[in-house]
């Protein structure tokens, strides 16, 4: 099956404030991600859920998402994008 990808404006913002080469990389990553049948196995659930239910790892940035109440992912609504380091923060 294949997801539909969105990011909302802070992800935009996000992304747009990198490298080119590193936008690149996340781009082609949640691309694979969301062409995946069951693209959670790659995410990670987060403890703390004020930012987002799960990330994705791409290197040294997390790209922070919510699925649906049922655990599903129809629409893969990236929240955003950070360097792990000041991710959680």
């Amino acid at each position: 099956m294949k997801y539909k990808l969105l990011l909302t404006k802070k992800a935009k913002k996000d992304l747009s404030s990198l490298e080119k080469n590193i936008q690149k990389r996340i781009a082609k990553k949640l691309r694979f991600y969301i062409s995946d049948n069951t693209p959670l196995k790659h995410a990670k659930k987060l403890r703390n859920s004020r930012l987002g239910e799960y990330r994705f790892k791409i290197g040294d940035y997390r790209a922070i998402f919510d699925v649906d109440k049922d655990g599903n992912i129809i629409l893969l609504l990236i929240l955003r994008i950070k360097h792990r380091k000041n991710v959680y923060l």
